[in-house]
């Protein structure tokens, strides 16, 4: 019995799983290769929101973004990328074969990306580190890692806001960015700049982290950026850099209401014993009222109670 296990491991890992990332692969790059078609007429990056290898739909948002900037073969540094199973440049680099950086702080992170992907296909740097504000400048004074950079992607569920408040302006070509939709678009809110910050251990139900949109974007302006739009999950939000103008390269793109892109209506929240418990529209809030923020309009730590008024 242990050596029929082995086998179908074996069998899995090698042949099950490469087919399955393969089909994926040719099915995704096919429908990609026709949205193109229409890449003229788009109206909303929601009109090309795709999932390949991504979380939710950003290879389809991606790959719009850098064929309308003419960029064939990015160079990309994406930090919060897991296993690299689901990830933001993981369909770039099957399809390009460029040169990037990918940073995690998982255990035995290499390993476990080297099962999924086939290395020798580009120039993939493998970091495995616990990014935060302390090191951040490590990375962005190695030249090899961020000169002349076309993608940036950001996603460490936490401290993001002020991780990305040490880049240097104009820091990449395109980024696509996490932000809190349960923040709503009305204020301008980051969890405060805790060391090792941890989700799961801020609040039990894992939904106090990141930022709003609102100080995102307020942020992403000063860093000499625009804002044109969220993933249809509501969850990511992408920006280009103003060395490339709206009015010249997505002159059809309209930016919706700012409300829309906070309606998110996953429920990942979970109850006190870990179990989820999906926790739908206001309630998500109403659980972390008691959690602290830093309100960026005048740089105080406040209840959420207090921010949003809850108390009145």
């Amino acid at each position: 019995m242990f050596s029929i296990k082995i086998i179908k491991i074996f069998l899995y890992r090698f042949f099950f799983k490469d087919y399955q990332n393969r089909k994926l692969f040719m099915i995704g790059q096919s429908h990609i290769l026709n949205m193109r078609k229409n890449y003229k007429n788009v109206k909303s990056l929601n009109d090309v929101d795709f999932k390949v290898f991504s979380q939710n739909g950003e290879d389809g948002i991606l790959d719009y973004l850098l064929f309308k900037l003419n960029i064939e073969k990015p160079k990309f540094l994406e930090i919060g990328v897991g296993d690299y199973s689901e990830a933001n440049t993981r369909f770039i680099f099957d399809r390009c074969s460029p040169k990037g950086t990918i940073i995690d702080c998982i255990e035995n992170f290499e390993k476990k990306v080297k099962k999924n992907i086939k290395l020798w296909r580009g120039e993939l740097k493998i970091i495995k580190k616990n990014i935060d504000t302390n090191n951040i400048n490590d990375v962005v004074e190695n030249k090899k890692i961020f000169s002349n950079l076309d993608l940036f992607s950001l996603d460490i569920d936490g401290i993001d806001y002020w991780v990305l408040d040490k880049l240097p302006k104009k820091f990449s070509k395109i980024a696509v960015l996490e932000f809190n939709p349960i923040f709503g678009s009305k204020f301008k809110v980051s969890v405060p700049n805790i060391n090792n910050f941890n989700r799961k251990e801020y609040h039990y139900s894992s939904l106090c982290f990141g930022m709003s949109l609102m100080a995102l974007i307020d942020l992403m302006e000063k860093k000499d950026f625009y804002f044109l739009g969220t993933n249809l999950f509501k969850n990511n939000a992408f920006f280009v850099s103003n060395e490339y103008s709206k009015e010249t390269y997505f002159q059809n793109l309209t930016t919706e209401n700012i409300n829309n892109h906070v309606m998110a209506n996953f429920t990942e929240s979970r109850d006190p014993k870990g179990n989820l418990n999906y926790l739908v529209g206001e309630k998500k809030l109403t659980e972390i009222k008691d959690c602290k923020l830093i309100d960026l309009e005048n740089n105080r730590e406040k209840k959420i109670r207090e921010i949003y008024n809850f108390d009145k």
